[in-house]
């Protein structure tokens, strides 16, 4: 199966999965669609698509987990452009959901779309034992030991200085997590080994930092048009990035580093590594 193949499978399963009611809190469910519906590269879904075929089992039987990590990722989104957050106006493209929908529906849309995650994860057709595997794995990436954590120590860390060492940790935990739960979710929707779930957890923690340092460059020499939100503003924040701290050409020598640990964890382990291996160089060149 292609790249293509996993995105319409994947759009097809969000459309599907947020429908609109005439309740009095049917604006809430057009909010969770707004930005479910956006568009986006879907890395993470396609991740735990992908995985789970080279750990032996059928792309649409990991749809489920793959659509919850999404939905994971989206609420994280709206959030992180909240007034208390970043206070962004643009995502995608697009005015973001608060600006759309106003701050409290927006709040409520991310927090719904949690919700959702677990909900779409308990009522797959995975065995209770995968599921509830996949749920500790997202439920951990996700949590204060995961993405909010590393949300939260990046907000904590404004107008202070961080060394490489501090930033690599906060974003571990906040970009890392949730890529690296994409990945192992991906294996256990297939019923694969505990190696197998370890060069998962490798690798993506690897191709986690060289998105997050792309990204920290992406803002500087990107345009707002390519990125399809504001660019400068980490900078703006005050916000610790590997762009501040290290400059542009050791940005680049570590995103290849990363890429490369990268793809090396996926090797002896798994069969015909050679779309995941290209995957990764492909987000480690990407323009937005």
């Amino acid at each position: 199966m292609i790249e293509a193949d996993f995105k319409e499978l994947i759009e097809e399963y969000l459309e599907n999965s947020i429908k609109l009611s005439e309740e009095p809190y049917r604006e809430l469910g057009e909010a969770m669609r707004y930005s479910l519906l956006a568009g986006g590269k879907r890395i993470r879904p396609i991740l735990t698509m992908e995985f789970c075929t080279l750990s032996g089992g059928k792309a649409e039987d990991a749809l489920p987990a793959a659509c919850a990590v999404e939905m994971i990722h989206t609420y994280s989104l709206i959030h992180d452009d909240l007034p208390c957050m970043d206070d962004d106006d643009l995502r995608r493209g697009k005015p973001t959901n608060h600006n759309v929908y106003g701050e409290c529906t927006a709040t409520l849309a991310g927090d719904a779309l949690q919700a959702k995650a677990f909900s779409v994860l308990l009522n797959s057709g995975l065995d209770n034992a995968a599921k509830a595997k996949c749920g500790a794995i997202l439920a951990d990436a996700a949590g204060y030991t995961g993405m909010c954590g590393g949300q939260y120590l990046d907000m904590k860390a404004e107008n202070n200085v961080l060394t490489a060492e501090e930033l690599t940790r906060l974003n571990l935990l906040k970009t890392g997590k949730i890529i690296m739960a994409a990945c192992m979710m991906g294996v256990v929707c297939a019923g694969g080994s505990d190696q197998m779930l370890e060069s998962a957890r490798c690798f993506g923690e690897n191709l986690g930092l060289a998105f997050q340092i792309r990204d920290d460059v992406l803002d500087v020499v990107s345009t707002r048009e390519e990125l399809g939100k504001p660019i400068g503003s980490d900078a703006a924040e005050n916000k610790n990035t590997y762009m501040a701290i290290l400059g542009e050409a050791k940005c680049n020598e570590y995103i290849d580093v990363y890429t490369y640990k990268a793809k090396a964890a996926l090797r002896g382990v798994f069969r015909d590594t050679e779309y995941l291996e290209s995957f990764a160089d492909s987000l480690a060149l990407r323009r937005n």
